[in-house]
């Protein structure tokens, strides 16, 4: 197969994580016979330095060109210790999502068994735990009408028929192929937005009569993810209870550099890891690329080279097993692996 993949370093541990990302997918070219293209472009903080623009139309005009888009993180401390800045990182990846109509952001969690001592959470509470989370990534307050002055500020939570709609479409749809079981999480003992979200969720459920459909506010939620992991199969949910719900699973896999995800929509779906840019650490190979590498095999699987993104998971899993991992996850007293040497040695094991 021939696919071509933007690539998207972006800021801080981003072009670190993307290049061992890289790297793995040439060791999948090479192994099953594929050719992957890829084309380079800016985003983030270095766009803004660059163009004075997050996400500048040549790096939307690649996007579109291509199969799959390739993302890593955007963000800088100069923007986020200065909340009057008028242009910040992030407003690329939003421009980004809803130019390219990434509407579905779709994240699974699941736990490792040789990690499960690295959550904060019991063993007994984590083993076997297995879920996705389906965040709605266009609507809501990210989006909505905005207003801020030195004395208010307001974010309209907006949500219409049709974007609640296809969401929850994209949710049964996953149910239907997993377990069966959908969970969709709102307020709406106290947002008319949730609401809305949850009559229509009861519209749609008689027309997947094989789903069992409940229904969690996200207060409730956000406790039984931590105390019941095991008792979700596919969640979905607005965009800011998602934002917020999803970074906290990363207690049930032990490490946010664990975790990758896929935003599908409209126009060319994007796979990128769920961690943040991390300033602080870039260029100081302490990066985990193992989520990188993982958003790299959910990219083969979403165009059916399921083969070849299982060979990137059993890399990984023997990776951690023979506890070759970054500082963040590593077992006291074995040896020290940066980004490099980690993403070398998954790349050895695909080659063998």
């Amino acid at each position: 197969m021939k696919l071509k993949i933007a690539i998207l370093p972006g800021d801080g541990i981003g072009p670190e994580v993307m290049i061992q990302a890289i790297g793995v997918l040439d060791a999948i070219a090479e192994k099953f016979h594929h050719e992957f293209e890829y084309e380079e472009a800016i985003c983030g903080a270095h766009a803004i330095d660059v163009v004075g623009d997050p996400y500048p139309e040549a790096t939307h005009d690649i996007c579109m060109r291509a199969d799959a888009v390739l993302f890593a993180a955007v963000g800088d401390l100069r923007y986020d210790n200065d909340p009057t800045s008028p242009i910040r990182p992030e407003q690329g990846l939003l421009a980004m999502r809803k130019k390219l109509g990434l509407f579905a952001n779709v994240r699974p969690v699941a736990t490792f068994e040789c990690l499960l001592h690295k959550s904060p959470l019991k063993d007994e509470l984590l083993r076997g735990a297995d879920f996705i989370v389906i965040r709605e990534l266009t609507g809501g307050m990210y989006f909505g009408e905005k207003h801020q002055d030195n004395d208010m500020a307001y974010d309209t939570d907006i949500y219409t028929r049709p974007e609640i709609e296809r969401i929850l479409k994209v949710a049964f749809e996953y149910a239907q192929k997993r377990k069966k079981h959908l969970t969709v999480v709102d307020k709406a003992n106290v947002l008319a937005s949730s609401r809305l979200w949850r009559q229509i969720a009861k519209e749609m459920e008689p027309q997947y009569p094989d789903v069992t459909t409940d229904y969690m506010f996200i207060d409730n939620a956000s406790m039984r993810v931590l105390t019941e992991p095991r008792y979700f199969d596919v969640i979905v949910t607005e965009n800011t209870f998602g934002d917020i719900l999803t970074d906290e699973t990363s207690c049930i896999t032990g490490s946010m550099g664990l975790q990758p995800s896929s935003s599908l929509g409209l126009h060319t779906p994007l796979f990128e890891p769920v961690h943040g840019s991390w300033p602080q650490a870039a260029g100081q190979n302490l990066a985990n690329p193992l989520a990188q590498i993982l958003s790299a095999a959910m990219l083969l699987e979403h165009f059916g080279l399921i083969e070849e993104g299982q060979a990137i998971r059993e890399a990984v899993d023997a990776s951690l097993e023979q506890n070759v991992r970054t500082p963040e996850i590593q077992v006291e007293g074995a040896p020290h692996y940066g980004t490099r040497e980690v993403g070398q040695w998954i790349i050895d094991y695909i080659k063998r």
